[in-house]
């Protein structure tokens, strides 16, 4: 049974959530589902769920969402437009219930004065006359508790229904509801020589509800690669129909489609060149300006654009089977996949709200007991329920990773996981594969030696050639394409075997044939890399050399200076492996290395204390990717190497790696601060509102800013650069 069917994947957006304690109370409640494995992101408002079919099913998720008290819906393709509108609207709503709360709050504000001058003192009594009457106040707070304020109530209600510890609207409704019951026995009592806090209230909420409006901004700015990407697609092709060129929309599009792509438009489908020659910028998938020439057999990109040539596809994959449509894909899953360094703010967020619910009444108590004054006893309560915020701790992750992953996209550098985002910044030594890695992995013919009975160098290349078309060896595909420049007729080969690292053995035209290292056939003193056995005679020696790729140098000379070892593992003889290295710049190299060995030199690295990194593009390097702490695959590498990598860079340049781990630090310096302040926020603030320092309006403000601040200071990751040399 494959994977696919034991086990299903869905993203599904979730409404209502305000703060960590949400987002990890619907995680545990979703991960208590047998057979699930989900991941709450609180900025995005999705969860990432894999879960056992025959355990669970989307309704069985969502009605546990629901159950927590949040509303949640299946997100694709196809819904996030809805999903867009829906929050647009929301927020077109939310910014008008701000504008009122302002418009009733700011008349109150007249009586902050008299809350600064006295009215905080021991023993509060009021030695200032109310400037607004108190009724009037009453009218102004109340809308704003009640009516602008309700989505607290509702929050917070959802929160503690769902089974949970409470939330940050469980803070600001009690915190509120506090100061404004107070004020509302104070009046109605007639007890004039005692301050009202309706002005308090009122601005909490006002203040509040501004921080999750700009909050809410700045996390959408978070995502805004995601929205690049897909704005990048276009609608509408032209596509062949008969004798004539039609306008259809992409989604109805199939694979085996005739496009035809203008100058200067956008590729609407991943493809293959029939006809036409031209040049595309791929810079929006690999991050790299330089055009690409494109003619007929080469493959093109949805999304892409077409330079000033003509160019007639064929329709290879089609809308959600798009490269940029699995782009979009594993950003998405990176994204709402959480860094190791989260875990601390979890278990903080999962504990803090009847934390400080505790720390609100001991304060209230201790006043009490050491004052005996009610209303400044309950002043500084409320001020340690407002000032405290989960919030800042749940974003701060998150948004770091939404904003570097994002990054990495737009750069070539796709991450799978936070995982591997965090560990990047850690390695230390980078093993490398020599073909295709470091070289251009397009190895061509340079010599061919006769050996023995006479025959001529096209004998010996044409059945070397003739068996070398049963494998898929850079190499092979070298020889095969000399044959053919050569124009020589090849044979079919029969009973072909590959030995992995050594060579291959096959019949052609009824005779044995071996071609491989000299050390496989037995040859001790081989002047060239491949040699020709026809049965047990050796008959030629083929010398093929593969260029080092041109950024290769400058790469391994970056990522040296970003105190990373290179070293180079590889198949090819002492002698091949020597140059190579000395050309690129690598002082550390093991040759003759067989693909199970990779993995073994990659184990032994690690054995030694190391963070290693792996960077590879072929099938026999895929058990070292996998092997290694952070792998690599070069974009035009083999898709099993892309699939057990954990970071693929779309751009055939080492230089993707040192990328990686810039950004990699990059992000993780963010995350880091946004912690840190996090942290120290709440820790002292909620000392300080529990000594009586802070009043409630401060703390308020306080609280609504700190979310800002941790999202914004996120944001400020966007002057990341990927280096080009």
């Amino acid at each position: 049974m494959t994977t696919e069917e034991v086990e299903k994947v869905v993203e599904l957006s979730i409404a209502g959530m305000t703060c960590a304690a949400c987002s990890g109370r619907i995680e545990r409640q979703l991960n208590k589902l047998p057979g699930v494995e989900a991941v709450v992101n609180l900025p995005a408002e999705r969860a990432h769920i894999r879960f056992d079919p025959a355990q669970a099913d989307v309704d069985k998720l969502i009605a546990t969402i629901v159950k927590t008290g949040f509303k949640a819906a299946l997100s694709t393709a196809d819904t996030r437009g809805e999903e867009k509108a829906r929050k647009a609207a929301a927020y077109q709503a939310e910014l008008k219930r701000f504008w009122i709360a302002l418009a009733l709050t700011l008349p109150l504000l007249a009586q902050m004065p008299a809350m600064f001058d006295g009215g905080f003192s021991l023993g509060a009594e009021c030695h200032t006359e109310d400037i607004i009457p108190r009724w009037l106040q009453f009218m102004f707070a109340t809308p704003v508790q009640f009516w602008v304020g309700w989505r607290f109530y509702v929050g917070g209600w959802n929160a503690v229904r769902g089974g949970g510890s409470g939330n940050m609207d469980v803070l600001v409704a009690l915190g509120t509801s506090m100061a404004w019951l107070y004020s509302t026995a104070v009046w109605l009592l007639d007890w004039t020589h005692l301050h009202v806090y309706f002005e308090a209230s009122a601005t909490v909420i006002t203040l509040v509800l501004m921080g999750k409006i700009l909050e809410a901004r700045a996390k959408a700015k978070t995502g805004a690669a995601i929205e690049a990407l897909m704005k990048l697609a276009p609608q509408t092709a032209f596509v062949e129909r008969g004798e004539e060129i039609v306008e259809v929309p992409v989604a109805s599009l199939i694979p085996g489609d005739i496009v035809v792509v203008r100058p200067g438009e956008a590729v609407p489908v991943d493809g293959e060149v029939v006809a036409g020659n031209s040049s595309a910028n791929e810079s929006m998938l690999t991050g790299e300006s330089l055009p690409v020439a494109k003619a007929p057999g080469d493959k093109v990109f949805a999304a892409t654009i077409n330079g000033d040539g003509l160019l007639r596809c064929k329709a290879t994959g089609v809308g959600s089977h798009t490269l940029l449509a699995g782009i979009i894909r594993l950003v998405e899953e990176a994204q709402g996949s959480k860094a190791p360094v989260q875990r601390l703010a979890d278990r903080v967020s999962a504990i803090f709200v009847p934390v400080v619910g505790a720390i609100a009444l001991l304060t209230f108590i201790g006043w009490m007991m050491s004052y005996g004054d009610f209303t400044y006893a309950l002043v500084n309560a409320v001020a340690v329920l407002v000032i405290a915020c989960p919030c800042a701790l749940g974003l701060a992750t998150p948004t770091a990773i939404m904003v570097g992953t994002g990054l990495g996209a737009k750069a070539g550098v796709l991450i799978r996981n936070a995982q591997a985002l965090e560990l990047a910044e850690k390695i230390n030594v980078l093993a490398v594969d020599k073909t295709g890695t470091l070289t251009e992995g397009k190895p061509v013919v340079t010599d061919i030696q006769n050996v023995g009975d006479g025959r001529t160098a096209d004998e010996v290349l044409r059945l070397a050639a003739s068996l070398e078309q049963g494998s898929s060896h850079p190499l092979a595909a070298a020889l095969v394409a000399e044959a053919k420049a050569r124009g020589l007729a090849l044979d079919a080969p029969q009973e072909v075997t590959v030995e992995a690292g050594r060579g291959i053995a096959g019949t052609v035209a009824g005779r044995a044939v071996r071609v491989g290292s000299p050390d496989w056939l037995g040859v001790t003193e081989a002047k060239a890399q491949i040699v020709v056995a026809l049965g047990d005679d050796i008959v030629g020696m083929i010398t093929v050399a593969d260029p080092l790729r041109e950024s290769s140098k400058a790469a391994v000379a970056r990522l040296q200076a970003l105190g990373v070892e290179v070293v180079m593992l590889t198949g090819d003889n002492a002698v091949t492996a020597a140059e190579i290295a000395r050309q690129a710049g690598v002082t550390r190299f093991e040759a003759g290395v067989l693909p199970a060995d990779k993995a073994t030199h990659v184990a032994a690295l690690k054995a030694a204390g190391k963070v290693v990194g792996m960077a590879g593009d072929g099938i026999n390097d895929a058990p070292a990717l996998a092997a290694a702490d952070v792998s690599f695959a070069m974009g035009a590498g083999a898709d099993v190497a892309m699939q057990a990598a954990d970071i693929t860079l779309m751009r055939n340049d080492l230089n993707g790696v040192a990328d990686a781990i810039s950004l990699s630090r990059a992000t993780l310096a963010k995350i880091r601060q946004n912690l840190f302040w996090a942290f120290i926020y709440n820790v002292i603030g909620i000392p300080a509102a529990a000594l009586g320092y802070l009043n409630p309006v401060i703390a308020g403000a306080a609280m609504a800013m700190s979310s800002v601040s941790v999202v914004s200071n996120s944001l400020l990751l966007k002057r990341w650069k990927p280096e080009r040399k």
